[in-house]
C-alpha cells in the first residue's frame, strides 16, 4: 500500500472510529483529537498493512487508553454529575431501536477499568473478533476473554435493546417537556416511574443539580419548585434521539441550548439525562 493509497483506505473509517473513541472517552471532541492523531500516525506508517481497519481500530483504542488515564482523574474533580456528550443520532421514520451504547450503558461502563470498557467495546459492541483485541490490548485470548466477560456481568443490567415506535417517542418527550415546563405534577406523575433519578450535568459553569435527584416525590417537588422561580421557561427546539434515548432539545431563557434524554422502562420514565455544560453542547448550538 503507498502512501498515496492512505486517504482512501481512512475515510471510509473514519465515522466507525470516532464513534469507538467516543464511546470510550464520552466526549466528542476529545474523539474528533484522537480520530485526527490516528490519522497523523497511519499518515506516517511505512509498511504494508493488509487490513487498514483492524490497523486503524488498534491505534484509535491505544490512544484513547492513554487520554482515559486522563479523563477520570478530571472526572474525579468534576463539579456535579458527568454525563457524555449528547450524541445525536439518526432515526428511522417507522421506528427507532435503541442504540447498544445508550447514555445509561455509557455511565455504566465507568465503573469499568480502562482495559475491561475496551474489551468490552471492541468485543461485544463494534464486533472485533476476540484475539484481534488481544491484539490491541496487547493480551492473550484468555485474560480478554476474561476482561469482556466481568465488564459484561458488570453492565447487564444496563444493556436492555428495545424497540420504540417514532411517534410514541416524541409524543413521550412532548409530553414530558410540557409538564415539566410548566411545573404539572399530575402530569409528570402520570409519566414517571416510582424510582425515576435526575442527573443533571452543568459542569460548575451553568445553574444544573449538584446532586443526582432520587425518588419521584423529590422530582416533582423539584419540578413544581423550578417553575414557581423561573417567570421565564425553556423553549422546545425539535424532539430527537439522544445516545439511542428518546428526548429533545431545549433553549433556555438565557439562549444556551440544552439536551435532555428519557430512558424508559415498563412505559414511564426512570432516568433524565440533561445536559447543560455550554462546552459539551457547541455541536448541537452549530447544528440547529
Amino acid at each position: 500500500m503507498s502512501r498515496d493509497q492512505r486517504p482512501t483506505d481512512f475515510e471510509p473509517e473514519r465515522g466507525r472510529l470516532k464513534r469507538l473513541a467516543y464511546r470510550m472517552l464520552g466526549s466528542l471532541s476529545e474523539a474528533e483529537d484522537v480520530v485526527q492523531d490516528a490519522w497523523i500516525r497511519w499518515a506516517r506508517v511505512d509498511e504494508s498493512i493488509d487490513v487498514p481497519a483492524a490497523y486503524l481500530t488498534r491505534i484509535v483504542t491505544r490512544l484513547c487508553l492513554d487520554r482515559l488515564k486522563s479523563a477520570r482523574a478530571r472526572r474525579e474533580t468534576y463539579i456535579g454529575p458527568w454525563l457524555p456528550d449528547p450524541l445525536l443520532t439518526p432515526a428511522d421514520p417507522q421506528e427507532i431501536i435503541a442504540d447498544d451504547v445508550t447514555v445509561t450503558l455509557m455511565l455504566a461502563m465507568e465503573r469499568l477499568s480502562p482495559l475491561e470498557r475496551a474489551a468490552f467495546l471492541l468485543h461485544d459492541v463494534f464486533d472485533v473478533p476476540l484475539t484481534d483485541v488481544a491484539v490491541t490490548l496487547d493480551r492473550e485470548p484468555a485474560a480478554v476473554r476474561q476482561l469482556a466477560s466481568r465488564a459484561r456481568k458488570n453492565v447487564r443490567s444496563e444493556r436492555v435493546r428495545y424497540a420504540l415506535d417514532a411517534s410514541e417517542a416524541d409524543r413521550i418527550a412532548r409530553a414530558f417537556f410540557t409538564a415539566a415546563r410548566d411545573g404539572d405534577t399530575k402530569a409528570l406523575a402520570d409519566l414517571l416511574a416510582e424510582d425515576v433519578e435526575i442527573h443533571s450535568d452543568g459542569g460548575g459553569k451553568v445553574l444544573a443539580f449538584r446532586n443526582i435527584v432520587r425518588g419521584i416525590d423529590r422530582v416533582l417537588k423539584l419540578f413544581a419548585g423550578v417553575r414557581r422561580k423561573d417567570l421565564s421557561p425553556p423553549t422546545l427546539l425539535r424532539t430527537a434521539i439522544i445516545d439511542g434515548l428518546p428526548g429533545y432539545i431545549s433553549r433556555n431563557p438565557d439562549g444556551s441550548v440544552g439536551t435532555t434524554a428519557l430512558q424508559l422502562h415498563d412505559g414511564r420514565i426512570r432516568a433524565i439525562y440533561i445536559v447543560r455544560n455550554p462546552d459539551k453542547l457547541a455541536h448541537i448550538a452549530e447544528a440547529r
